[in-house]
This record gives C-alpha cells, structure tokens and sequence, in this order.
C-alpha cells in the first residue's frame, strides 16, 4: 500500500462511514487498493453495485428503497472522486455519477429534496433544499461543505436538523462540488452571503428570518465568514473544525489535501496555493460576527491543529467552544457526542423542535 491510500485511509475512515459508506464496504474496497492511482476506479465499482440496486428498486416502485440506494450510491462515487486531482478526467466522471445518483434520490428521500441553481460569477452554485414534514415555512440552516467534500456527502447530518423542524440549504460553495471546475475557492464569501440569502429569501417554505448557518472542516472557516457577511441576519452559526487561517496550517497538511486546494483555487504550483491559503484568514471579519457561534473541534486533529479554534473562540467575543478531547478531524469519529447537540443548539436559537420526536408522515398529514 503507498502512502497516499495509507494516508486516505488513516484519516478519512470515521468520516466515511459517517457519512454513508458502509463500514465492511470500506474495509474491502480499501483492502483492494494498492496504488494511489486505483483509489477512484474501485469506489466506482463499488457506487455502481449500489446504483443498480436502486435503479432496480425504483423500476419496480420501491420508490424509498430506490432513493435510500441511489443516495448511498451517491456518497461512493464522492469518495471516489474528493481527493482525486491526479485524473481529472476520471474525478469529474465519477463526480457526474454521483450528483446523478443524488438527484435522481432527492424525491425520494424521507423527507424529500429539491435542486436549485444560482448563477454566479462564471458558474453557478448548486444547492439542495429539504424541509421537514408539515406546514411552513421552515427554520433554516444554510450548509457548507468543506475542501473535498460536497452537498451530497451532508445527508445524514441534515437529518438530524429535519429531525428537529429545521429545514436545510445545503450548497456547493465556489471550489466546492458542482462549482469547483469554474468558480475557484475563496476567502471573501460576503459576495456568497449576499446571493444565498436572496436565494433563501425566494424559497416560500423557508423563513429567511430564522436563519443560521453550518459548515464542516473549510466550511467551518466559510461559515464564520458568511455569518459576518450577513450580520444580524444570521440568528446562529455553527463551525466545525474549521481553521482560523489556512495558511498557517499549510506545512501539516497532507499532500492530497494540498493537491485538492492547488485545483480547486486555480492555483499552477504549491507555492501559489499557499498563498491562496494565506488569504483564508478570519482576522478581519471576527468583529462582525454578531450571532451566536458554536465552535466544535477535535484536539486530535491530525488536518487543522486545535489551536486554530481556541483562535476563533477568542476572537469571536460569546462564542462558545466544545473541544472533543478525543475526535479527529471532522469530529466524525465521535459523531454521537457532537451532532446531536449541535442540532439541538441551532434548534433552541431558531424555535425549532427541542426534546420533541418529529411528526410521522401520516401524522402530519392528519
């Protein structure tokens, strides 16, 4: 095994399985790959056995099954792809298929989902929205992935915010998902909060009033960013391990992960891509963050050091910080010690459910 299917494997498991994979798929795709350069064919193998199951389901009339088997499709054509730079070629194929495979999902999802297209820029971003079960409009959270990750990966940490009456916008960013190949990462999102926020604004089901915004790993940067963009709009704002400058997490990374930011930021050379990351600094915005912030991070953060988020927590004055003494990046190896509370936290600032089991389908249609 080289170093770089090494490295995926040390880091990335927990998050895998987290976010859809299951755990004896990924130890006997990872066990099947050598070379680095195997990575992505054997995740398409995989999210290809997953998608016939449920093209198969939804040609019956399984209809749940079908949308539970395409979106788990989803999840492995995704990881197929995250950190796949080497081959571009063969990254964006399996990035079709998994936004296939999660678009053809989303009226079947429980509860559903729909696409929306914002143009931006020279592209557009690409959200999904899904509200809970019931009569609007909805609380919302505005969710952002990270560097490698996109809106088809956040499923089962929307569920527990649709668990709770709170509807979610999860949106490929610039550099992220559907935008990453014509819309380049950036440090500013205040253009972003602007766009989203018209964007929630149009959307009847949700209330743009109650707002608040998520964002995992780089999203957790973006989020901090979107909340000080939008100001008293913002009700609440939670970032999870992300990074107070970028830049000076640079040296530690590994060399994926400064591969994928080399591409997705346009840069030509590590070199550029650093200072790309050197321009991903909260230092000039944290005063403007006015809403609630919760800071969650792992002390065991092999990515982003834990002392980028004691930064943030003392430069946002009443943010609140949950340190994981235990977690790794992501905090996805102790998922059950941080998900539901943030989701219960964001509820208490929204008015969403708190405490109260959500609505049976049949229920809510009563």
């Amino acid at each position: 095994m080289d170093e770089r299917v090494a490295s995926a494997i040390a880091h990335w498991e927990p998050r895998f399985t987290a976010n859809g994979v299951q755990p004896a798929d990924f130890a006997r795709v990872t066990a099947s790959i050598k070379k680095w350069p195997e990575w992505c064919a054997a995740w398409v193998a995989l999210g290809s056995e997953h998608e016939h199951l449920g093209r198969e389901a939804l040609g019956q009339g399984r209809l749940r099954s079908g949308g539970e088997h395409l979106a788990q499709a989803a999840a492995y054509y995704h990881f197929a792809k995250f950190v796949f730079v080497e081959d571009v070629e063969q990254m964006k194929a399996a990035h079709r298929r998994a936004v296939s495979c999660h678009t053809d999902a989303l009226p079947h999802l429980d509860p559903p989902g729909r696409k929306i297209e914002l143009p931006f820029e020279n592209g557009k971003l690409v959200a999904v929205i899904r509200t809970p079960y019931g009569d609007g409009p909805f609380p919302v959270v505005l969710m952002i992935p990270g560097l490698d990750s996109t809106k088809e990966e956040l499923r089962s940490t929307e569920q527990t915010f649709l668990d709770r009456g709170l509807a979610t916008f999860s949106v490929d960013g610039p550099g992220q998902g559907e935008a990453e190949y014509d819309v380049p990462i950036r440090g500013d999102w205040a253009p972003v909060a602007e766009l989203l926020w018209a964007s929630v604004a149009e959307q009847p089901d949700l209330d743009h009033d109650r707002l608040a915004v998520w964002g995992v790993s780089l999203g957790g940067y973006y989020s901090v960013r979107l909340t000080a963009a939008l100001g008293d709009r913002a009700k609440a704002a939670v970032a999870l391990a992300g990074p107070f400058n970028f830049g000076e997490c640079w040296a530690g990374l590994p060399p994926l992960t400064r591969d994928t930011f080399r591409v997705r930021s346009g840069s030509h050379s590590d070199e550029e891509a650093r200072a790309v990351a050197d321009t991903l600094d909260l230092s000039s915005v944290t005063d403007d963050v006015t809403a609630p912030l919760l800071i969650v991070f792992g002390r065991q953060d092999r990515l982003i050091p834990w002392e980028q988020a004691v930064k943030v927590h003392e430069a946002v004055k009443g943010s609140e910080l949950l340190m994981l003494e235990e977690a790794n990046h992501g905090c996805a190896d102790r998922s059950p010690w941080h998900r539901p509370r943030t989701a219960d936290w964001l509820a208490e600032h929204l008015g969403g459910r708190v405490g109260d089991p959500a609505p049976t389908l049949e229920s809510s249609r009563a």
